[in-house]
């Protein structure tokens, strides 16, 4: 998709890596959307990245989530692409991660960017991009991590299977298969501490990756590598 002009949801633009494409898309000439959960830095990407519209939601809140896209569309005339960047880490044995801790890591990770993408299916115009963020975990269920790595892995699924059914309304779906990235934030998991992790990409190289993905028309984002596979 050409970026230039596109008129671009990012959620979760509070986040390190939503914050740093929202100004990277902006400064590529898109005309943004801004969505996320903490009012006052939510106010500073405003400013960074020039004049558009911006809400707060939270994950948690699934309603609030779904009527993010419609909204998105509302302010900017329509929708070229929407990309959800939220999501929250826990770590600790399965036997010690309790329902309220599993239950919040699936809404947040998987349940509200389905929500925000499901919505947006109906907005987002043809040749335009639905795109969300999982992550390497979600293939490699590493010990430690089963439910984030589950709602990874459920999102995962999902942009699958959307992929398919959307692409008949010449839309595409991307997902952004991330590894490690040096952003602190498995430093603020919900529960648990981090186990040591290999050396990570920085948020820079995380941002580059995602917006060659969406110009290049690519299925994933593997690594720091956008990939034009099929499924």
């Amino acid at each position: 998709m050409e970026i230039r002009g596109a008129r671009v949801l990012v959620a979760g633009a509070t986040g390190d890596i939503g914050s740093a494409l929202a100004e990277r898309l902006a400064g590529l000439g898109a005309v943004t959307a801004l969505a996320g959960r903490d009012a006052g830095r939510l106010a500073e990407v405003r400013e960074r990245c020039g004049p558009g519209p911006s809400r707060t939601f939270d994950a948690w809140d699934l309603d609030g989530a779904e009527g993010t896209a419609a909204w998105a569309a509302r302010e900017l005339g329509g929708l070229d692409a929407v990309v959800v960047c939220v999501g929250v880490a826990a770590f600790g044995p399965v036997g010690k991660i309790g329902e309220a801790v599993a239950e919040h890591v699936m809404a947040v990770n998987a349940l509200a960017p389905m929500a925000i993408l499901r919505s947006a299916s109906a907005h987002v115009s043809p040749g335009g991009l639905l795109a969300a963020v999982t992550g390497t975990v979600a293939r490699t269920a590493p010990a430690g991590m089963a439910d984030y790595a589950a709602a990874k892995a459920a999102l995962a699924a999902w942009l699958t299977a959307a992929r398919r059914e959307v692409r008949r309304a010449g839309v595409g779906v991307l997902e952004i298969c991330l590894p490690h990235v040096e952003s602190g934030f498995a430093g603020r998991a919900v529960t648990g501490t981090a186990p040591a992790l290999p050396p990570g990409i920085t948020v820079a190289e995380a941002v580059e990756a995602i917006v060659e993905g969406m110009r290049t028309d690519a299925r994933v984002v593997d690594g720091v590598e956008a990939k034009r596979v099929t499924s």
